[in-house]
């Protein structure tokens, strides 16, 4: 496992070293209850990424209850957990998925609750910057709600996406997770994605309505990112342990699925530009 780690961390280095030093964003994706899509998303707009030749990686950061290696059929040997507790290295847990998308487990099944206390947190961060400059994109899948350990990934984000569905129960606690980040960092950078609606009319109609209440109660810009569709497709494809973008390539939705994950990057491309040009004019 040393040796494969030792040739991982080669081949990207190498890699990032024939241009010039990539900038790698860090980008957490959450939700303020289960049952939403989080993962989902997470993983496919990660696969996404890799469509459009970036280099990219998710991390599970949800511990303990992890399911982006469940989503894609995979059983890696390593974990976050594995990390901290046998003192390897980023580079051992590491774990190739499909179009070249890397992947780091959050483990599962634990026989107690796993939990990152200062030490360990300080690990797991130090760790991670290791990979700065080898990817351009880390997503961190967090766990829904906020837990400790959310609240520092969050945090520790440059970008944070939240993913909520139009119902009523969805919205009131995404809108508890502005909340108690605002509380925390009111500079934290936020944007929405609407998953499982019926319709873009109905996306643009919920967004509308956060953006609206969290302007008024909390004083925080949040704005649409992107909204992705209710499709019988999804659930199949997690019954068959294959990510949706993938799963039906012939298929008419898999073509208007990849046009909805390049909108939320384009539109997270502009932001960028727009935040870059506000902290040039300070």
């Amino acid at each position: 496992m040393i040796d494969q780690a030792k040739q991982l961390r080669e081949k990207m280095l190498q890699k990032s070293s024939k241009k010039p030093r990539r900038q790698t964003r860090v980008i957490a994706v959450t939700s303020g209850k289960g049952g939403v899509g989080k993962s989902n998303f997470a993983l496919n707009f990660a696969l996404s990424l890799t469509e459009q030749k970036k280099k990219v990686l998710i991390f599970d950061v949800d511990l303990g209850f992890a399911n982006i290696d469940v989503l894609l059929g995979r059983t890696p040997e390593e974990s976050i957990a594995t990390l901290l507790d046998k003192d390897l290295s980023i580079w051992d847990i590491i774990e190739e998925g499909p179009k070249g998308l890397q992947f780091i487990s959050g483990g599962t099944g634990f026989d107690e609750m796993f939990r990152l206390d200062e030490t360990k947190m300080n690990k797991f961060f130090h760790e991670m910057s290791q990979l700065q400059g080898s990817v351009d994109y880390i997503i961190l899948d967090t766990g829904a709600g906020l837990s400790y350990e959310n609240m520092r990934f969050i945090l520790a984000a440059d970008d944070v996406i939240l993913v909520t569905t139009p119902e009523p129960t969805s919205i009131t606690d995404a809108y508890s997770v502005v909340k108690m980040v605002q509380a925390k960092d009111p500079n934290v950078h936020m944007a929405l994605v609407v998953n499982q609606c019926t319709s873009d009319n109905e996306a643009r109609a919920t967004a509308e309505n956060f953006k609206h209440v969290t302007a008024k109660f909390l004083n925080k810009e949040i704005g649409l990112l992107g909204s992705i569709p209710h499709d019988a497709i999804v659930p199949s494809a997690v019954k068959r342990q294959v990510p949706f973008v993938l799963a039906y390539p012939k298929r008419l939705f898999q073509y208007k699925i990849m046009m909805k994950f390049t909108k939320v990057w384009k539109n997270l491309l502009k932001i960028w530009k727009k935040r870059a040009m506000s902290s040039s004019k300070i």
